[in-house]
């Protein structure tokens, strides 16, 4: 089906979700009952979006993710269903930005169910979306499998799932935060072997752990956790026998891990992690570094970024003036340490971040 655009408008505050690869990203554009979607394309040398409009308006709750080869994943709530379809740029017969939609198939919408999209596959090809069900959580492949038949069970776990974390370059092991008996710990789900659940974070035993990032290429973890007492942002390195850490500079108040740095290569320390701050600040932090830059969000900012391999963060922005925007910060020079040690955070003896399947 391919339907064409008419005007217009171009201001949201819904979700906005960047590919893996950084090349394209998709978001709900438009305001009140005038939802759709709309394609960014950031790999060229200025970033520009494409409208992808449907005869009739998307739901506000409504969600999409960008894929390697710019079709656009949407997930709605149709009657009695999950449904998913993939969108793409249709030039219309009088030349016109017109829509083209692949119907993929969809998923009951049981009684008590909670379906969203997980975050971009690595691979860019494949996506998934989580269903959480009184009875447990289902992760399901959508796009990207070796059927074309349409949504496809991966990974069947017990207990509620969360999060979604995905831990190599290969779209083969996810990390999920699952709870069970009143705790919740992060597990990893191996994909290839028909959704094999391991731990993965097990810094004390009545802890809840969570795994907010990860940096495949340095193995770099973002976690947070009650271990040491109270909620705290910590880090860690998957696969060390080196326990998690805490940082004094990490404890900032409504503080959400949003970006990582990638291509650090054996250097988890020298990642640059970006957190979003309250509802307009940023903060940038390596782990070598014991300094926390607080910078203030740019005007229109759309709640998240990505890291370039250089170091780069670069924040997408859209104001009436400029609808599709795009501007980069580089992680300052943190002040030198200082010469006394820092104590540690917690009176509780993390355990280390166990082995996760990657061999």
């Amino acid at each position: 089906m391919t339907v064409c655009a008419t005007e217009i408008e171009t201001t949201t505050t819904a979700p906005f979700t960047i590919a893996a690869d950084g090349a394209y990203a998709a978001r709900l554009a438009g305001e009140g009952e005038a939802r759709y979607p709309e394609r960014w394309t950031l790999g060229g040398p200025e970033p520009y979006a494409v409208p992808l409009p449907l005869a009739q308006p998307e739901e506000a709750d409504s969600e999409v993710l960008p894929l390697a080869d710019g079709r656009v994943l949407i997930h709605r709530r149709v009657a009695e269903s999950h449904a998913f379809a993939l969108l793409y740029p249709s030039g219309g017969a009088a030349g016109g930005p017109c829509t083209g939609q692949l119907q993929i198939g969809s998923i009951e919408a049981e009684e008590g169910l909670r379906v969203h999209l997980l975050p971009p596959a690595p691979d860019g090809r494949g996506a998934y979306a989580l269903a959480v069900g009184p009875a447990g959580s289902t992760v399901w492949r959508i796009t990207g499998g070796p059927s074309s038949a349409g949504p496809e069970r991966a990974a069947v776990l017990p207990g509620r799932c969360s999060g979604g974390v995905w831990l190599d370059r290969t779209g083969r092991l996810l990390a999920l935060d699952q709870e069970r008996d009143g705790r919740t710990k992060a597990v990893v789900v191996d994909l290839d072997r028909a959704g094999e659940v391991t731990p993965l974070l097990q810094i004390a035993d009545d802890s809840d752990d969570r795994l907010l990032l990860a940096a495949p290429d340095s193995g770099l973890l973002v976690i947070r956790s009650n271990a040491a007492g109270e909620d705290r942002l910590g880090w860690g390195v998957l696969g060390s026998a080196r326990p998690v850490r805490f940082p004094e500079c990490l404890r900032i108040e409504d503080a959400h891990p949003f970006a990582v740095q990638p291509g650090q290569v054996l250097m988890p320390e020298t990642c640059g992690v970006a957190l979003r701050v309250g509802a307009d600040g940023i903060a940038l932090w390596r782990p070598a570094d014991r300094h926390v830059f607080r910078l203030g969000a740019p005007t229109g900012w759309l709640g998240t970024g990505l890291w370039s391999a250089e170091g780069r963060l670069h924040l997408p922005y859209a104001t009436p003036d400029a609808p599709c925007g795009l501007v980069g910060l580089t992680q300052p020079v943190a002040p030198p340490p200082p010469l006394h040690l820092d104590r540690p955070p917690t009176p509780v003896r993390p355990v280390p971040l166990q082995q996760a399947p990657l061999g």
